[in-house]
């Protein structure tokens, strides 16, 4: 018994350690661009920035619960993308429509594509890069057909579905206010909660999860559920953001999603990652995003800049991973 609770000590010493350091080099980043650029840190820029990491926090959430059990979906772009794009048509069709009603078709739509992905990732036994991918291609597809591979624009959509980006709650910005409240909601969920435990269970030791009695198909299906149902809400808010549904809304964008969690610590090959985690890879990769431009750097070494940050992470990561299991090895052996 003993062994186990130092094994855990040790993983959550080095978490917190790493989480520090990411936050060390926010801080440091923070500095050196304001040197640069003197409007970076200004209240202005603050708000747009967090605006601009809310949606992308909100899917990292998800996809963190989905990494965690060896899985990856790659479809959250087209979910994001059809869900928007349902929602932007029934308002251009019914201007009356609340916006609530809005976000619940939404996530409505959510639901059912991550629920069919999670069916066949737990039912039908695909790889989960194998069923996603085609997913992906079936929901864009989708998505031309339903528009008829036109555009919802800015002057079709009513002021009150445009709002929900804009407007605020208790004087936080909606998609902010939204992304807090939902990082308490999964903050709860995973560390106080039975089903939280599991989804670690299944993704550390799939084997011994099955033997102690876990569902590991509920599991897997509810992780993809959850995923979709995100991806459903933020295609939402995407839309009402930017005032706009197009057909190739968020392409590509899965791939930024998945590496604010690989900045935030979560393991590639599952059975580790922490909600704290996940908040500052996800204000990481925003600010960077955010950073980048002001001080005029190339659009293509942008791209660079990210991907050599996003390879550190890995590295880190793999090598903490070896060193837990290094010393877990040593500990069996005395």
């Amino acid at each position: 018994m003993k062994p186990t609770l130092k094994n855990k000590s040790a993983i959550t010493n080095i978490s917190r350690f790493r989480e520090l350091g990411l936050l060390v080099f926010i801080i440091v980043l923070s500095v050196l661009v304001q040197l640069r650029n003197p409007n970076f840190l200004s209240i202005e820029n603050i708000n747009d920035m967090l605006r601009n990491t809310a949606i992308l926090s909100i899917l990292a959430i998800g996809m963190m619960l989905v990494i965690i059990t060896r899985g990856i979906d790659l479809s959250i772009g087209s979910t994001l993308a059809l869900s928007g794009m349902i929602s932007a048509l029934s308002v251009s069709a019914n201007p009356e429509m609340h916006p609530v009603v809005a976000i619940m078709i939404g996530m409505a739509i959510g639901l059912m594509c991550g629920s069919i992905i999670g069916l066949l990732i737990s039912k039908g036994k695909l790889p989960p890069i194998i069923a996603s991918l085609g997913m992906m291609n079936a929901y864009r597809g989708l998505t031309f057909i339903i528009s008829g591979g036109r555009w919802v624009s800015a002057h079709q959509m009513p002021a009150s579905f445009k709002n929900i980006a804009t407007s605020s709650i208790l004087g936080i910005n909606t998609l902010f206010f939204l992304a807090i409240v939902i990082y308490v909601i999964f903050f709860y969920f995973v560390n106080y909660t039975r089903t939280g435990r599991q989804i670690y269970a299944v993704g550390s030791n799939p084997e011994s999860a099955m033997v102690s009695g876990i569902n590991i198909d509920k599991i897997l299906w509810l992780v993809y559920t959850i995923m979709g149902t995100l991806a459903g809400l933020c295609g939402v808010l995407w839309v009402s953001k930017f005032a706009s549904a197009q057909g190739d809304t968020a392409m590509g964008y899965e791939l930024s999603v998945i590496a604010a969690c690989v900045l935030g610590g979560v393991s590639i090959s599952g059975g580790s990652g922490k909600v704290s985690g996940v908040i500052i890879g996800s204000l990481l990769f925003g600010m960077l995003d955010n950073a980048l431009p002001m001080i005029n750097v190339s659009p293509f070494w942008q791209q660079a800049i990210q991907g050599v940050v996003i390879l550190v992470a890995v590295i880190v990561n793999a090598i903490v991973k070896q060193r837990v299991q290094r010393k877990n090895l040593m500990r069996r052996k005395v």
